[in-house]
């Protein structure tokens, strides 16, 4: 098998998971949802965490193309070995904070987890994929971003930063109404980009489906490339949202989005930093900002 990426890897996991057995998709998912691990665990240790036999994995490396499990991993321990990322200031760093007084552990399992988290996107983000789904949402009619609950704010902050260069762009739902009503107004040209994390939204998961039979180009942005929204995207990018208290964190949503919008403004061909400056000059006229 040709020399591929771990990014690849995991597409052609994701494009055969509805295809698997039952045990062999549990390997799946456990690779999907954790692919930091493929590079640092045995074979032995992934499959105790995934819990299936360690023969599973190899099955699963068959049924995308690999001869057996070392071939598979071979491009994940090749990838981490490229990195060359020290820990050490930052677990000093996570030390000292738990050895404050007030909480100390807390803030500090806090510290740990968002930096994990942030670091996962960062580590796991392909540099042509993030590229190609800004180009796409570029050469849109127009794109539409989806969020509901915690993630509408999010939505309708990457529609508001990503507007003043790029006028197609708007949060979804718009209204006041069902997501679903706007997507049915979307057809081929057109971007989604749908937000939703365990337990997924129902308006969300149906939406997601109606613009992919519609012939929308879905961007998904979830937790697992096993999610439904997943499922029925042409892109995934994955976000881990775990966090030691009850809530789910946003932060690395956050972090994707942002790159997302650098990618946009790097590859866009209109004069955005003029379109920007313009955006922020007739709020100063209107008197907007304080100070200024």
């Amino acid at each position: 098998m040709p020399t591929t990426s771990p990014a690849q890897v995991l597409d052609r996991l994701a494009e055969s998971y509805p295809d698997l057995s039952p045990q062999v998709r549990l390997a799946a998912r456990r690779l999907l949802d954790q692919p930091g691990r493929v590079a640092v665990l045995s074979m032995r240790q992934l499959a105790e965490e995934a819990g299936v036999k360690p023969n599973t994995l190899v099955r699963l490396a068959r049924a995308i193309g690999f001869e057996g499990y070392d071939d598979l991993r071979k491009p994940f321990r090749e990838d981490a070995a490229g990195v060359g990322t020290s820990f050490t200031d930052k677990a000093r760093w996570l030390q000292d904070i738990a050895e404050a007084e007030h909480h100390g552990d807390l803030l500090a399992d806090l510290a740990s987890s968002s930096l994990s988290i942030v670091e996962q996107v960062f580590e796991e983000l392909d540099t042509a994929r993030l590229k190609q789904v800004a180009d796409t949402i570029l050469d849109a009619g127009r794109t539409g971003v989806l969020g509901v609950g915690a993630l509408l704010p999010l939505a309708r902050h990457f529609a508001y930063v990503g507007s003043m260069a790029l006028p197609g762009l708007h949060a979804l739902p718009t209204n006041d109404g069902l997501p679903i009503d706007d997507v049915a107004r979307m057809g081929p040209g057109d971007v989604l980009l749908s937000m939703t994390f365990a337990p997924y939204r129902t308006e969300i998961v149906e939406a997601t489906s109606l613009a992919a039979d519609r012939g929308v180009t879905v961007v998904a942005v979830t937790d697992s490339r096993t999610s439904p929204t997943a499922i029925a995207a042409d892109h995934v990018f994955v976000a881990a949202t775990e966090t030691p208290l009850y809530f789910a964190s946003v932060i690395g949503v956050v972090a994707l989005l942002e790159a997302l919008l650098a990618f946009l403004v790097a590859d866009s061909r209109t004069e955005v930093t003029k379109a920007i400056e313009q955006f922020h000059q007739h709020r100063r006229s209107a008197g907007v900002y304080v100070g200024e």
